[in-house]
C-alpha cells in the first residue's frame, strides 16, 4: 500500500554501520520503505565534518564570484561537461526547452593506476584562483562516496541481495560532485516565462547525496501529485534514488521527480548554493532488472542496458 509522507523520513547511518543487529535491520527496513514510497531520506552521521563542509561552501562561493572570463578558463566542451566549469544556463531538464538558472562545476573520480577502469575518466580540472577548492572537493567526494557505499549495502539487504552486491560496482565509479550556483536574478522580466532554478526532473545516477543548501527551494513530487518541500537539519544530507537504481530494481525503489523553485520575486537577487554528489557505478555495470523485482504484478519495465550506455543517452537529452 502506498504510504504518503508530509516530510521525508530521517535516518541515522550509525544505526546501520555501528548499531545492534536489531538496529541494523530496522535501518534497512526504514530505508527500503522510504525509497519505495517517496525515494528520499534525510541522513545524519554520514561522515562529513561540519567544519570542512563550511570551508567547501566558502571555496565554492569564492570561485563563482570570479568573473565569467576567469570561470570560462575551466570549461572544456570537448569532454561534454564531465569535469570543470559549466556555464550559466547550459543545462535543461529532460522535456524542457528553457535552461535552468544555474552554473556549476564538476569534480570526478581521481585516476587510480591500480584500477584501469578509472583511467578512462577525464582528469579533474581545478581553479588556480581558489587553491583550497581541490583539496576540499576531493575530501568531500571521498567521504560521500563512502557513505553512499554503506547506503547501497543497506539497499542490497532490503532487495534480498548479498550485502556487498554493489561494492565492486560503485567503488571508483564514474561519480560526480557538483557544486551549483543558482545565480542572482537582477532582471526577472528578461527570463523565459518558464525558466526556473532547476525544472522538475529525476536524477540519472544510482543515488544522490545532497549537502544542505544555502537556501530553501528544493521540492519533491509525492505520488498523489502534491509537491512537498525538502527540509533537512544542518547535520543531515538528503539522499534520493536515481534512475539507474530505479531501472535495476524494476521501479521497486523510486526515482522521484524533484525541482528547485524560484524564490519570491523580492528575493531573486539572493544567490543559492548547493552541492550534490551523484553516485554512479562503473560504466560496465549491467542495469538489467533484477529477477527478484519482476513478477506477474510488476512485469519487466525496462530494456537491458549498461550504466555507461544509459549515461550517454541521458546526457544527450539534457543538452550535453
Amino acid at each position: 500500500m502506498l504510504k504518503l509522507y508530509d516530510e521525508i523520513p530521517s535516518l541515522d547511518l550509525n544505526d546501520f554501520i555501528k548499531g545492534s543487529v536489531a538496529q541494523k535491520a530496522k535501518f534497512v527496513n526504514q530505508l527500503g520503505e522510504a525509497w519505495t514510497n517517496i525515494g528520499f531520506v534525510a541522513l545524519k552521521n554520514h561522515g562529513l565534518d561540519e567544519y570542512d563542509r563550511q570551508r567547501l561552501y566558502n571555496a565554492v562561493e569564492k570561485f563563482f564570484q570570479q568573473s565569467d572570463e576567469v570561470k570560462q578558463q575551466y570549461e572544456d566542451p570537448e569532454i561534454q561537461g564531465q569535469r570543470g566549469y559549466i556555464g550559466k544556463m547550459k543545462e535543461h531538464a529532460k522535456g524542457f526547452e528553457a535552461p535552468d538558472l544555474k552554473e556549476f562545476y564538476h569534480i570526478g573520480q581521481k585516476l587510480d593506476p591500480n584500477d584501469p577502469d578509472t583511467l578512462a575518466y577525464p582528469k579533474n580540472i581545478f581553479p588556480a584562483e581558489v587553491p583550497e577548492f581541490a583539496e576540499l572537493g576531493a575530501k568531500t567526494f571521498e567521504t560521500l562516496e563512502c557513505a553512499g557505499i554503506d547506503l547501497l549495502r543497506a539497499a542490497a539487504l532490503y532487495l534480498d541481495l548479498d550485502e556487498h552486491y554493489f561494492d565492486d560496482k560503485v567503488k571508483n565509479g564514474n561519480s560526480i560532485l557538483r557544486p551549483i550556483h543558482y545565480f542572482p536574478i537582477l532582471n526577472p522580466d528578461s527570463l523565459p516565462a518558464d525558466a526556473v532554478r532547476a525544472a522538475e526532473h529525476t536524477d540519472i545516477n544510482l543515488i544522490t547525496l545532497l549537502m544542505g543548501a544555502s537556501a530553501d527551494g528544493l521540492q519533491v513530487l509525492r505520488r498523489d501529485g502534491k509537491w512537498i518541500p525538502i527540509t533537512a537539519l544542518p547535520e543531515q544530507v538528503v539522499v534520493n534514488v536515481g534512475d539507474m537504481l530505479s531501472r535495476l530494481t524494476n521501479n521497486k525503489l523510486k526515482s522521484t521527480v524533484h525541482r528547485v523553485v524560484n524564490p519570491p520575486r523580492e528575493l531573486m537577487h539572493i544567490p543559492r548554493f548547493s552541492i550534490p554528489f551523484f553516485m554512479h557505478p562503473k560504466s560496465q555495470m549491467d542495469l538489467s532488472c533484477l529477477p527478484q523485482c519482476i513478477d506477474e504484478h510488476n512485469p519487466k519495465q525496462f530494456e537491458d542496458i549498461t550504466a555507461g550506455e544509459y549515461l550517454n543517452e541521458r546526457l544527450k537529452e539534457i543538452g550535453f
